[in-house]
């Protein structure tokens, strides 16, 4: 299996997709990996599989194909939960990259049909993940430089620019990489990291940070620093 760094690199985003039911074997993965995430994050994030009308119709047309599995990314309504959605929904997405699966994220295109999931009257579904076999050979974005986003320089420890530079090759949202990581020196002699989002007028910016930030972990060691 790929590691997690090389599962950053492979990733991009699939939007069209063969028709072909998942492998046993990564069905109890990802399911294992989504009751982790739930346990850690507070979430409730559900696998649906074999499911074709949550892809398609108006929304979806022209953009997605061949969508018969996804994630729903649920969880109780509460001002961090977009930032813990993109952080364990990402988690997710490298796990299905290390599987030979591809993934999109989606805000808008999809809709929700009843029966496929359950909320309770406190959840909210903040967005959805499509999944399965790639149809769709993908393109690289262009993506902005260390110097746009973040403080690493001369000044700075070497694995601090390599988080960034895993961090500018998370997927965000229309692509606009709109966060900022910045090195905080030293503080009680551990090494401080701060990642903030900025404005946005497409939104989503709380989580492409979570999205962003895990790429950072794990790119920069999550050993090496602590966020603050």
């Amino acid at each position: 299996m790929m590691t997690l760094l090389e599962a950053i690199d492979a990733r991009h985003s699939v939007r069209r997709y063969i028709s072909r039911p998942l492998e046993r074997e990564a069905v109890d993965c990802l399911r294992a990996k989504i009751d982790e995430c739930n346990s850690k994050g507070n979430l409730h994030i559900q696998l649906v599989l074999n499911e074709r009308k949550g892809f398609s119709g108006m929304l979806a047309y022209g953009s997605f194909s061949g969508v018969e599995n996804y994630i729903v990314m649920a969880g109780r309504r509460a001002d961090d939960l977009d930032e813990r959605v993109g952080y364990y929904g990402e988690q997710i997405v490298l796990l299905a990259q290390q599987l030979g699966l591809g993934t999109c994220w989606a805000g808008l295109s999809y809709r929700k049909v009843k029966g496929a999931y359950a909320l309770d009257s406190e959840e909210k579904v903040a967005c959805m993940i499509s999944l399965g076999y790639p149809d769709d050979a993908g393109r690289k974005h262009k993506c902005k430089s260390v110097e746009d986003v973040s403080n690493a320089g001369v000044s700075t420890p070497g694995w601090f620019e390599k988080g960034v530079r895993a961090a500018l090759k998370a997927p965000t949202a229309v692509n606009q990489q709109k966060f900022y990581i910045e090195y905080a020196g030293v503080k009680d002699g551990r090494h401080s990291v701060r990642a903030r989002r900025l404005f946005s007028m497409v939104g989503y910016t709380s989580m492409d940070l979570g999205i962003v930030k895990l790429h950072f972990e794990i790119g920069a060691g999550k050993d090496n620093f602590e966020w603050v």
